[in-house]
């Protein structure tokens, strides 16, 4: 069986130098907000070319955080891509604000700018911006659309460390972008974690007192804070790590190409190819009428898929306010994606044989 992800793997390259690491840590004796977290945000950055990074606990924490920071109006309105993992919507709703879910583009599956136009109400104050599967959406626009409107910008680049957009890295075009390292990301921790960039200096210090229950100098509380920080031994792994990150990219380019040029199954919907340099390719996300089937061929053949993600978010029980809501396109999404494998340590032959056995689909 070809495994979608197998985690030991990833991170054997690496073993050593994460094993050195912790110990280093430990021996410390100092496990919360100290050099481990400065260097890694000051590594983070640079590799943004953001002028802050600020870690946090989790890809949510980060999202919730940006918006706890713009301290919104509690009638606001987000609009939030209605194709997403339901984490980027989540902090929208905790701050009682209310999303606005907009349809993607059909081709890409980010949300489209030309549908966020027609969204905004005098009630938005923010876009909501999501890098899924490893590629920017058309951010340019989009800020070009919220400084007409005065609006703010956050963008969920957790499935896209070191993807660019134009030129420029993911995590300098918005007002703030939040990252996670969950284990399976492009940089991956060895539990939760996660980082806010930002160009913007007093936005930085401000989420840096919230990180910490809205302190920076120890029983002296500027806000009403929270407790989300990213602890010294997951900042000493991605540390680690880092400096391998682009290459571990170039690997999944590499991939991504051979897929695009050489996967032939007839009904199946490839993604876009026009930003293969661009994209960081954390999923390979195909779609094809006949998922089911499809998916259980090629678990019977020794390959194994995912699905990213079953169910859209406005038909959760979660929110069933929506229930109503029809959002055709995505809904057809939701039913029709499945992800390949794709990561660094596949090797050429494992790439090969999922091919071969995809493109005999048609044929069975």
């Amino acid at each position: 069986m070809i495994p979608f992800l197998d985690l030991n793997q990833v991170n054997a390259p690496y073993l050593q130098a994460i094993e050195d690491a912790a110990v280093r840590v430990v021996r410390s004796g100092w496990y919360i907000l100290g050099n481990e977290l400065k260097t890694f945000e000051k590594s983070f950055a640079e590799y943004c070319d953001a002028a802050h990074c600020i870690g946090v606990a989790n890809g949510l924490d980060a999202i919730t955080l940006i918006l706890l920071a713009l301290d919104l109006p509690k009638d606001s309105e987000i609009i939030v891509p209605a194709n997403t993992y339901i984490a980027s919507v989540l902090p929208v709703s905790y701050l009682h604000l209310t999303p606005v879910f907009v349809e993607p583009d059909p081709r890409t599956m980010l949300i489209d700018p030309a549908r966020i136009e027609q969204a905004i109400t005098p009630r938005t104050k923010a876009i909501v911006t999501v890098d899924l599967y490893g590629r920017s959406c058309e951010i340019a626009p989009i800020i070009d659309l919220a400084r007409m409107h005065g609006l703010k910008v956050i963008t969920d680049a957790a499935q896209a460390h070191g993807a660019t957009y134009e030129g420029e890295k993911v995590g300098t075009w918005a007002d703030a972008t939040a990252f996670s390292f969950y284990p399976t990301k492009n940089l991956g921790a060895l539990g939760d974690a996660g980082a806010i960039t930002t160009n913007d200096a007093a936005l930085a210090e401000k989420i840096r007192y919230l990180r910490n229950y809205g302190s920076v100098i120890r029983y002296q509380n500027e806000y009403q804070g929270v407790n989300s920080r990213l602890d010294e031994m997951q900042a000493a792994v991605l540390s680690v790590k880092l400096p391998y990150l682009d290459g571990e990219n170039v690997r999944r380019r590499e991939i991504a190409g051979r897929y695009l040029r050489e996967l032939q199954c007839r009904e199946l919907t490839l993604p876009p190819a026009d930003r293969i340099n661009e994209d960081a390719w954390h999923l390979f996300v195909v779609r094809h009428p006949r998922r089911a089937e499809l998916v259980a061929y090629l678990e019977k053949h020794g390959v194994q898929t995912n699905v990213h993600y079953p169910q859209p978010i406005h038909k959760q029980l979660a929110y069933k306010e929506y229930k109503d809501l029809h959002l055709p396109l995505t809904e057809q999404i939701h039913e029709q994606v499945i992800s390949l494998p794709l990561n660094p340590v596949l090797t050429d032959d494992q790439v090969a044989y999922i091919i071969q056995t995809l493109n005999q689909f048609d044929h069975q």
